[in-house]
């Protein structure tokens, strides 16, 4: 088994590099194959400084426990960090590499602002996205970050956005979540209420972003197959697949040669970008057509261009990037808000209470939602436990020293992790994996029953990061997930169809997903 094995990977070697002769590379591959297994059998194992955290060997360094924990890497670097007494970790790589996994308010603090620009997204990062996300915001340091943030930071600031997307926002709900749960209700049929989140989500970002209706999905089953979006989500998931690569190298030879997953990848952003081109062209076709700035569209493909932005590039890499970020985010904390609201009804009894109070009617308008405090608390409460973005790494620019005395050399790659820090005892008290939205809540200081909401400041509770990049679409995203909440716990029953006993696994590409999806049935309440 093993010989065969050898003879394929030597087959397959001599096919990509047919000009080497056996005769020098066998030899020299056996030789140093053979040294590296002396070094590594003639070194004795050293001690781990605890049970919980994996062992460094010579060469190797915790490879072993890395490629053990590959499937549960999220859960197994949380362990790492909560494991640690400054919950932070420097992980080994092979052949010396070094990356710090930290949970520490304080070195998030130092990391996503006080020391803001010591730490960018670096070479590495940008490099493994590019092809998906080009020069946009989310994959950009210095300068051009600037430049793009302050564009983006106008646009999302004006009273016309926030209206826009409610209004797309309540289209959707009221034109097709809606008449899908009803019909998937009076059908009995198990959904994939995951997948339909997505779809719902990807219809409200592709309206806000490019003005441009998908119509991914539809008010009853079946669900329709969409290019655009199949492409984008496999573009996502192949290249969030190259963070996962221990030697980096691999992907780049099959990107060289245009082999396998990276060949799929090629195709897959061809389709996105060669969509987004047509509609940036039809936009600018129908903005030249407009008889005055006033009469624009409010979708930001058309503020982005109306304000002068026309360079194709810049502002397809811009546009991507917010579809992204609108896509994944508020579906997948979504997803797990709905499992876990039916693993604790007596949380989900209380928001559909406020619910019912807040809004008499079907609609769940603005001011509405805005004084839902409790939903509002209970959505915090799940992202602690299921962050949309788990973690992210930052690139030390130059040497440093974080607050804790953990030595960062320059190049380093450094990782703080949300769905860690929701983890730790020492941050959210000894009832951590309690799903209790109250921790989050206190008395009115009026003397009445109602509640204020506590905030936590963004350095323990990063969910949308910190510090000068803080998330803009923050607000807009509460806005959408309360909407979607107090409209679907009015009318519906969201019960798992998982089966009994069973637990959803949590996994991540760029944002995190409940692997496999999750299946439930829909009641019509009474």
């Amino acid at each position: 088994m093993i010989s065969s094995s050898f003879s394929a990977t030597m087959s397959c070697f001599f096919d990509l590099f047919p000009s080497l002769s056996h005769s020098i590379v066998v030899p020299s591959l056996f030789i140093a194959i053979s040294v590296v297994f002396f070094l590594f059998l003639s070194s004795p194992p050293p001690p781990s400084p605890s049970k919980n955290l994996p062992r460094v060997y010579p060469i190797f360094g915790s490879y072993f426990s890395f490629f053990a924990n590959l499937k549960r890497r999220i859960d197994w670097t949380a362990d790492l960090v909560r494991n640690s007494p400054s919950a932070t970790y420097v992980f080994h790589r092979p052949l010396g590499g070094r990356q710090v996994f930290t949970g520490n308010p304080a070195n998030v603090q130092h990391i996503l602002k006080t020391h803001f620009s010591n730490y960018e997204k670096g070479e590495v990062f940008k490099m493994i996205l590019r092809d998906v996300l080009g020069d946009g915001i989310f994959n950009i340091d210095g300068e051009s970050w600037k430049f793009q943030r302050q564009v983006a930071s106008h646009e999302f600031n004006t009273r016309s956005l926030r209206k826009f997307v409610e209004t797309v926002v309540d289209a959707e709900l009221n034109e097709r979540l809606v008449p899908l749960l009803a019909s998937a209700a009076k059908s009995g049929s198990v959904i994939d209420m995951q997948d339909i989140l997505q779809r719902f989500a990807f219809d409200n970002i592709r309206k806000i972003a490019f003005g441009y209706d998908a119509e991914y999905l539809s008010p009853s089953l079946p669900q329709p197959r969409a290019k655009f979006a199949e492409a984008f989500e496999d573009a996502v998931r192949i290249s969030s697949e190259r963070f996962q690569e221990l030697f980096p190298v691999i992907w780049r030879i099959k990107r060289f040669f245009n082999v396998g997953s990276e060949k799929r990848l090629r195709v897959a952003i061809s389709e996105v970008r060669e969509f987004a081109k047509k509609i940036v062209r039809e936009k600018k076709r129908e903005l030249s057509e407009k008889s005055s700035p006033e009469s624009t569209a409010d979708d930001l493909l058309s503020r982005f261009l109306s304000s002068g932005h026309s360079d194709e590039d810049f502002v397809i890499d811009i546009v991507i990037s917010f579809i992204l970020a609108g896509r994944d985010t508020t579906s997948a904390a979504l997803t797990w808000y709905f499992w876990l609201l039916h693993k604790n009804p007596q949380v989900e009894a209380k928001v559909r209470g406020e619910i019912m109070e807040k809004s008499d009617t079907h609609a769940a308008w603005y001011d509405d939602v805005k004084d839902m405090v409790y939903t509002h608390a209970s959505l915090c409460e799940s992202m602690r436990f299921y962050p949309p973005v788990p973690l992210d790494t930052k690139e030390a620019v130059s040497d440093d020293v974080l607050e804790d005395g953990t030595v960062v050399k320059k190049g380093m790659r450094v990782t703080y992790h949300p769905y860690a820090m929701g983890r730790l005892e020492q941050l959210w008290g000894k009832d951590w994996p309690e799903f209790r939205p109250e921790r989050w809540l206190r008395e009115a200081e009026d003397g009445s029953e109602k509640w204020e909401f506590v905030n936590r400041d963004a350095f323990t509770y990063p969910v949308f990061q910190a510090g000068p990049r803080i998330c803009l679409g923050k607000e807009m995203a509460f806005l959408q997930m309360k909407r979607v909440v107090a409209r679907v716990l009015r009318q519906f029953r969201v019960m798992s169809a998982v089966e009994e006993g069973a637990e959803p696994v949590f996994i991540a590409y760029l944002s995190s997903k409940m692997e496999g999806g999750f299946p439930v049935r829909i009641e019509v309440r009474e």
